[in-house]
């Protein structure tokens, strides 16, 4: 989407029309809804403009952008190289308050550009222009004001705006990125905030005070549904009053070392399924992280911290409903969520994932899957043999790709950049990601990917190193043709039927 002339937008006063030309104008992907008081509104600031400016006909703003993911939307901005101006359109009256609330929130996304802000909302019945101040307040402004900055914009950006606001400016790990999480550059989305309120709401009696109860909570969601970063967000807003830890049952030891050392407010235990967990303080929350990987015992051990010091546990685990069942690890998740009382939530945006890869996954995962039938961003090899695998991948490799590898497959030396085994890939993210398929898997009658191998959990490692890829996935299959006829027919459709057709 590229900035629009708003004086030629608002010369139309049909919204029909308007929808077209602005489509046309913006190079959107499609048509926007357009608002017939947006417009007048539009119309009149327009004018205003050209009171006081003389080149004010040629002004051009992003019109009705929506951040990606986020779902953030925003009237209007114009970004030069070194400020961004925000205008808000209102129709009706509303209170300074409101306009406060919205300019700073705004402020608040906006801030990933790194640019002076100014920022203003525009109410069109009463005809006034107030800004939002450097120290919050908000004042009456004046179209000679308001023309000053934007003459003083330079070199003004007329590319596409996604560019400026890709996922990977706002959307972090706090485990692999925790310099951004301890800076809090980092966004939640409607969603997740809407989950983190109701759990905050529950647990706490009011803000700063925590109830003291043994209220149970969780939430699960696909890998890229952000639960980790969710978890987090909770913990330290806990935090500020009260003492709190996280439990991390997944990899990235040195890490919860690293954030245990520059976040003192929160205390971090790396923890073993398969062993006891030691906590030698006192809390007022327990928060538990990859708590799908728990087992009866931690369960047990947790419930009974809870009810000795009367405190809420929140749990972030997987369900991983995408896999057959029989392929899932249903241990921790199930565990959870048979405890009394527990309260339940569900993440389904993918933030990380881009929709092309996650839904090419879920049909890999599964083939009856309804989904779509084109994907630009992966692709897909054929190898005979281990040597032919090696050539592939370090091909792959120098193309930028991280081999994720599962060490119960894996039959190649994996030293050296590029590589990553599938555990140590939890919670990462990556640009590329290539991974093998060879003949541990099968398609079954229903047309869910298998194991071909007792209690040999290939396919769930498959499932989750592919979903730590942000823009391409790579397959390399070896030395099994009826899954790559499987790939390919979800790649291509179906071959014979195309070709009697």
């Amino acid at each position: 989407m590229i900035p629009i002339n708003i004086y030629t937008l608002t010369r139309l006063d049909d919204t029909y029309n308007q929808e077209r030309l602005e489509r046309q104008l913006s190079s959107r992907s499609r048509f926007l809804k357009v608002k017939d008081w947006e417009i007048k509104g539009l119309r009149t600031l327009s004018e205003r403009l050209c009171d006081v400016m003389d080149n004010a006909i040629s002004l051009k703003f992003f019109y009705s952008f929506t951040m990606p993911k986020l779902g953030k939307e925003f009237d209007l901005l114009r970004i030069s190289d070194d400020a961004v101006v925000n205008i808000e359109l209102k129709s009706g009256i509303v209170s300074d308050e409101v306009i406060k609330r919205q300019l700073t929130q705004n402020r608040y996304y906006l801030s990933t550009l790194d640019r002076t802000m100014y920022s203003y909302t525009y109410i069109s019945e009463a005809d006034r222009l107030v800004r939002l101040t450097g120290g919050g307040r908000i004042i009456d402004s004046t179209w000679e004001e308001l023309a000053d900055v934007l003459n003083k914009q330079q070199n003004c950006y007329e590319g596409h705006i996604e560019e400026l606001f890709r996922e990977d400016r706002y959307l972090i790990s706090p485990l692999t990125d925790p310099l951004r999480f301890l800076r809090g550059d980092y966004f939640l989305t409607a969603q997740q905030r809407d989950i983190r309120n109701q759990i905050l709401k529950d647990i706490t009696e009011k803000p700063g005070v925590i109830r003291r109860k043994a209220a149970i909570h969780g939430f699960t969601g696909l890998p890229g549904t952000g639960k980790t970063i969710l978890l987090y967000d909770i913990a330290m807003q806990l935090s500020e009053s009260y003492r709190v830890c996280i439990l991390h049952f997944g990899s990235h030891e040195k890490e919860l070392e690293h954030l245990d050392e520059r976040l003192k407010r929160i205390d971090f235990y790396y923890c073993d399924a398969n062993a006891h967990i030691d906590l030698p303080g006192e809390y007022s929350a327990i928060l538990v992280d990859e708590g799908h990987r728990l087992s009866a015992m931690n369960v047990h051990e947790i419930m009974e911290w809870s009810k000795r010091d009367n405190i809420p546990v929140v749990i972030s685990y997987d369900r991983e409903d995408t896999i057959a069942y029989e392929e899932r690890n249903h241990d921790g998740s199930e565990l959870i969520e048979k405890l009394p009382g527990f309260n339940g939530y569900k993440l389904t945006n993918r933030i990380r994932l881009n929709s092309e890869l996650s839904a090419f996954i879920a049909k890999l995962m599964f083939m009856g899957s309804n989904h779509r039938k084109e994907f630009p961003s992966v692709s897909v090899a054929y190898s005979s043999n281990d040597s032919e695998t090696e050539t592939l991948v370090s091909d792959y490799i120098s193309q930028g790709y991280i081999y994720i590898y599962d060490n119960s497959i894996n039959h190649m030396a994996v030293t050296g950049e590029g590589f990553m085994e599938v555990s140590e890939a939890t919670c990462r993210e990556f640009d590329r990601v290539v991974m093998l398929i060879d003949g541990s898997f099968a398609y079954d009658e229903n047309g869910y990917l298998r194991s071909v191998f007792a209690d040999c959990p290939v396919v769930r490692d498959l499932f989750h190193g592919l979903s730590r890829a942000k823009n391409k996935i790579a397959v390399i299959v070896q030395n099994n043709k009826d899954v790559l006829n499987g790939i390919l027919t979800i790649l291509q459709g179906d071959y014979n039927k195309q070709k009697r057709g």
